[in-house]
């Protein structure tokens, strides 16, 4: 079970997650998102989180960008993926050299198995996908719950990220329906948008991780 800490936009921020046991911390590069964080910013945080040591797993989230622009923060931040939550095609995956993979907002299993047949094939690492809730206009970071019935489906034979809606209350529910291989969280530990709330994040790593222990 792996655990991302998503839309990371100050130093603080990803120290309080990273000391809270998350596997991974997430940086928006969408330009419209409250959580837009500027490569030099990232960068910035990047290097002292270097000089920690610490495993933890650095993912830019991009919307809509060529995989050049994508490929040069990549590299520019020190990140280890691109989680891709626009309307891009397959192509841009392969571009990027296996070093991304594909946030979808499916809304039935229809759509889902769709999803998974353009996208999957081209995972060279994991996640295989990111699930989110569908909106009509937004890119995530809405607060609004997945389904989880269709993730559990995609679950069932790929490697999956949850997302949409998580929070520290229904975090280990989620885990339970889904058995994701991880989830994803921004808005639900957030005290306001872009701001994260220390005791808020260690809640919800310690939900998840117990709902882990319960399983096992």
């Amino acid at each position: 079970m792996k655990i991302k800490i998503c839309g990371i936009t100050n130093l603080d921020d990803a120290l309080a997650a990273i000391d809270a046991g998350a596997d991974a911390l997430g940086f928006n590069f969408y330009a419209k998102s409250p959580r837009y964080i500027s490569p030099p910013d990232c960068a910035k945080i990047q290097s002292t989180i270097s000089n920690l040591k610490s495993p933890i797993t650095a993912v830019g989230i991009f919307v809509n960008s060529p995989a050049t622009f994508i490929a040069d923060v990549l590299d520019a931040c020190s990140l280890d993926l691109a989680q891709l939550s626009g309307d891009e095609p397959p192509e841009i995956i392969i571009g990027l050299w296996g070093r991304a993979y594909k946030a979808i907002r499916p809304r039935s299993v229809e759509e889902a198995e769709h999803d998974a047949c353009r996208y999957t094939p081209l995972a060279n690492g994991q996640p295989a996908l990111l699930v989110d809730a569908s909106h009509p206009r937004l890119y995530g970071g809405t607060g609004q719950m997945a389904d989880w019935s269709v993730a559990r489906y995609l679950a069932g034979e790929h490697s999956v990220l949850l997302a949409g809606g998580l929070t520290p209350d229904n975090v280990a529910d989620a885990i339970e329906a889904v058995h994701p291989h991880g989830v994803d969280v921004s808005t639900g530990v957030e005290s306001s948008p872009g701001r994260k709330d220390p005791a808020r994040v260690r809640a919800f790593v310690d939900a998840a991780r117990g709902s882990l222990a319960r399983r096992s």
